[in-house]
């Protein structure tokens, strides 16, 4: 990328400028890129850039270190099943308040001040992510079942609130918080969300920044492209484990159902996400519905 000249890299990204015109980007933000100030600042600007250039990027964050750091305050210690958060009555107050309060404000402040429009919401508003306790079960054994408190399992989502916002210049920044029946709250993986709204908004890339190069096999090495089978394969060997078994999951599941690409992307990288949307080149593991 280096020894390209800013005119080079600009040439490049013509074309997909105008062939991701008008459409929609949902984008996982979490890990890294969210603690470290001068990825944080890196990520608003590609955001607010892609806003600009006529593409409608949708954030959805995580938050998890920051409700680490809020549960020892209170002297509480994280548990997790499978890459889920044990969440009891006292833990999801505390995520709705890191997670609706802190870190949404936090991002939204992010994105205004590098020149963008940001708004927070959360599941409740706009009745958008209606959901149920999850049920959870053991991977070996099925008939197993982990109760893992006010943990969200989607039930359905209205993206209206999104649609309405994104068609008045605005950028949604969405906390992983969804609404149960009799209005109980539900923390749900934020990769999980990310991959169902890029769904329901008929996406056109879902991309997931994290802490890892990308998806890497035994050796490694980075894996740039996967298929469905070798995603069973990387499971089966246990190359695929913990929390990147939702987050595989969740980006399966959009690509089935869709979305054009999904892309999991190093956010350790400084403006990573304009580099894999705006050229050809690739910084992590795409993957694809067949």
């Amino acid at each position: 990328m280096s020894n390209l000249s800013p005119a080079d890299i600009l040439a490049q990204a013509l074309p997909y400028i105008r062939k991701f015109h008008g459409k929609t980007l949902v984008i996982k933000y979490g890990g890294n890129a969210m603690t470290d100030p001068a990825l944080q600042k890196a990520f608003a600007e590609d955001v607010v850039l892609l806003k600009l250039v006529g593409m409608n990027p949708v954030v959805v964050h995580g938050g998890g270190p920051q409700i680490e750091t809020a549960l020892k305050r209170l002297g509480k210690t994280g548990e997790f099943i499978q890459g889920m958060r044990v969440t009891d009555a006292e833990t999801m107050e505390v995520v709705e308040w890191v997670l609706g309060g802190e870190v949404q404000q936090d991002i939204v402040g992010l994105i205004n001040q590098a020149g963008g429009k940001a708004v927070g919401l959360t599941g409740r508003d706009g009745a958008m992510i209606r959901a149920k306790k999850l049920k959870l079960h053991d991977t070996q054994d099925p008939s197993k079942e982990y109760d893992v408190g006010q943990v969200g399992d989607i039930v359905s989502i209205d993206p209206s609130v999104v649609k309405a916002l994104q068609d008045d210049a605005f950028i949604p920044v969405i906390s992983p918080i969804g609404f149960g029946e009799n209005n109980e709250s539900y923390n749900i993986n934020a990769d999980v969300v990310a991959a169902k709204l890029a769904t329901v908004l008929n996406a056109e890339k879902l991309l997931m920044l994290t802490n890892i190069r990308g998806v890497l096999d035994k050796a490694g090495e980075l894996l740039t492209e996967l298929t469905p089978r070798r995603i069973d394969e990387l499971c089966a060997d246990g190359t695929i484990s913990g929390g990147m078994i939702p987050k595989i999951a969740g980006a399966l599941d959009a690509a089935k159902s869709g979305v054009n690409a999904v892309h999991i992307i190093d956010g350790r990288v400084p403006h990573a996400m304009l580099l894999e949307v705006l050229t050809e080149q690739a910084f992590g593991t795409m993957i694809r519905s067949h």
